[in-house]
């Protein structure tokens, strides 16, 4: 199934938001991890939203953020045709006095959409920077939805730490849509950016329904999203789905499932790279001197790149069903229902 933009992504969360279910967002850092989350789509029958970060991007053009979210990009429009699933991909955390990143966005005419994060300022320099936005989306005629956030979240993000989280006020919520014609609102309701432990946070579902309430009264169908999900338990995110969320945002548990794969995988098949005791480690002629020899069937990178990926995509289907998205892909059961 080829890549999808915004006017099909909307779609997708208008969906979600009448059958009552949501998507596990998930930020890719590295293209095992990104293929893993493909794979887990595919196996769940879950349309998937994938994000990419400056950080990502940066490291993926070799200091060039507009030719890392290209690369990005290219990579994923590829391999996507090759899925049955709707694939699409967010921009995510773009700092509201990111110049750079935001014309990447727009201009590469490639993402489905853009969060632009100027939660840090005032409420009036928020919708001033987030409508402007929204208003060169608009005025370009992209088919790009703009995500905004209004609150702060606690937490350590692209190694910033904010210490005190500020939740987000319903009536604000409202006002904040009205003036900035923002598609998708991210809102602070006690989760937090990084390491966390659902079971320690205060977790307020009961204002993430006040906050819809709010919006659809108002005349506003504006999907919520929540941002630092990593670690909240699956009754937690169930309880989510009830309240207008349909975008929980993920990144920490992949990283983490990337290196701990790794590390065991590495862990076990040590004898197979580094040389035994008295063994010379002479890697320049690999051990022409010495009767071992590492074995490249166990050190080719793509060999733990494959058990990467395996994993991410177990992750991600399990998170998939936990959110209610598997088996609803809206392309696979046909986008006129």
């Amino acid at each position: 199934m080829p890549y999808y933009r915004g006017e099909q992504l909307s779609e997708v969360y208008d969906g979600a938001a009448r059958d009552g279910y949501g998507f596990v967002a998930s930020n890719t850092t590295h293209l095992d991890i990104m293929q893993g989350l493909l794979d887990g789509a595919a196996d769940a029958e879950s349309d998937i939203v994938l994000q990419i970060k400056r950080d990502t991007a940066e490291y993926l053009g070799n200091g060039d953020v507009a030719a890392g979210l290209n690369i990005m990009q290219s990579h994923l429009r590829t391999v996507s045709e090759m899925l049955d699933v709707g694939v699409f991909l967010n921009v995510d955390h773009v700092a509201a006095d990111d110049e750079e990143l935001i014309d990447a966005a727009i201009e590469s005419g490639g993402p489905s959409s853009m969060m632009i994060d100027a939660s840090d300022y005032p409420f009036e320099e928020n919708v001033e920077r987030t409508a402007a936005v929204v208003d060169r989306v608009d005025d370009r005629g992209e088919d790009l939805l703009v995500e905004a956030e209004l609150g702060t979240i606690a937490g350590t993000e692209s190694g910033e730490t904010t210490e005190e989280a500020f939740y987000t006020d319903p009536a604000e919520a409202v006002e904040f849509v009205e003036r900035t014609g923002c598609d998708l609102l991210a809102v602070s309701i006690g989760t937090e950016h990084g390491v966390s432990a659902g079971v320690d946070l205060d977790l307020r579902v009961d204002l993430a329904a006040e906050i819809h309430a709010a919006l659809r009264d108002h005349g506003f169908e504006v999907p919520l999203v929540v941002h630092g999900s990593s670690g909240l338990t699956p009754k937690q995110v169930s309880a989510l789905m009830e309240t207008g969320v349909c975008k929980l945002n993920t990144n920490t548990r992949y990283q983490y499932e990337y290196a701990r794969t790794a590390c065991e995988f590495y862990h076990d098949n040590a004898d197979a790279i580094l040389p035994p005791e008295g063994v010379v480690d002479d890697r320049a002629t690999f051990f022409a001197d010495a009767d071992w020899a590492p074995d490249k069937s166990r050190f080719n990178p793509q060999v733990v790149g494959r058990a990467v990926r395996k994993r991410i995509a177990a992750v991600h289907a399990e998170l998939a069903e936990t959110a209610g998205s598997a088996g609803e892909s809206h392309f696979l059961k046909g986008a006129s229902r």
